[in-house]
């Protein structure tokens, strides 16, 4: 493994009974960046964090993680990851500062590191306030800081945006965005939450009933979206029928509009197919595809 790696995962493979819930899975995260972990709930997220961490043993494949085999028994690069995974953990009765001080401990951060972690994550309002009596949003912030109140290289978080308001979500992007630029930290998140993610991540794994369908970073990504005309029409049905018989198969209709793609050179002759067929329409304009929609061409359009 690569010294400029941080995880590696080769042929990785769950299976439980007849359903194989992560399926010949390869991918690899470099130092340093933000990984962004995209797919749908169901698609095998959340089972293959689990076998990066050694939480869950793969049926086939293998790990490394930071430069060390995850293998039953295998837990001293846990020290250097902190981790968020599927819901808001922490113990119920103790207050913020009582869990993070536990937490303090349990990881040998040092002694500042407990309300460093409360004013990072905005949480002093309530640190004497028992953490089961949290917002969902605090729970998650509470969660993000215990995973982060060691300084560690590797921060494994998935759904990190559950629960926050988008203020919140604005705050923890700017955060994670730190830890990576100013810190060298490496971030992996899941999330489903397609946009969210396409402002953070600098490579995407795009993972579809657990299989890994594409490995991309932003300018890969920006290759393979499309252009096309977004002409804006009460009768986009009729709009993509006149636009096929004039020559232009590549169009898709939309509530309220007609997408119209490999045309982008071509307005004049859309305006013109369009007017010679009397439909209406109340403008063209350039436009590209953001990740949803290429997630969703990618994945066939499923749901």
């Amino acid at each position: 493994m690569s010294a400029e790696v941080a995880i590696a995962a080769r042929s990785l493979t769950k299976r439980y009974a007849d359903v194989t819930a992560v399926r010949d899975l390869r991918l690899t995260v470099r130092r340093g960046e933000i990984y962004g972990f995209l797919g749908l709930n169901g698609a095998g997220k959340t089972t293959t964090i689990r076998m990066l961490l050694g939480l869950i043993r793969p049926t086939a494949g293998s790990v490394e993680v930071l430069g060390e085999p995850v293998r039953p028994g295998a837990t001293r690069f846990l020290r250097r990851v902190g981790c968020l995974i599927e819901s808001a953990t922490a113990y119920p009765n103790l207050t913020v500062r009582e869990n993070l001080e536990m937490q303090r401990r349990l990881t040998g951060a040092p002694p500042e590191a407990r309300e460093e972690t409360i004013e990072r994550m905005r949480l002093a309002p309530y640190a004497s306030r028992r953490a089961g009596e949290l917002s969902l949003g605090n729970k998650q912030r509470l969660a993000l800081g215990r995973a982060l109140l060691h300084h560690p290289d590797l921060v494994v978080l998935d759904e990190p945006a559950n629960g926050l308001d988008p203020a919140g979500i604005v705050e923890i992007r700017e955060l994670l965005r730190s830890l990576s630029r100013e810190h060298g930290v490496t971030v992996f998140m899941s999330s489903h939450i397609l946009t969210e993610v396409a402002q953070l991540a600098d490579r995407l794994g795009i993972v579809h009933e657990g299989r890994l369908l594409e490995e991309l970073d932003r300018e890969q990504l920006e290759a393979k979206v499309r252009a096309f005309l977004e002409i804006g029409t009460p009768q986009p049905v009729q709009a993509q029928a006149a636009l096929a018989a004039a020559g232009f198969p590549e169009a898709e209709a939309r509530p309220d509009a007609v997408h119209l793609f490999a045309a982008s050179e071509r307005t004049p002759d859309v305006a013109r197919a369009l007017l010679r067929d009397e439909i209406p329409f109340t403008g063209i304009a350039p436009r590209r595809e953001d990740l949803e929609s290429y997630f969703l061409r990618l994945t066939g359009g499923k749901r």
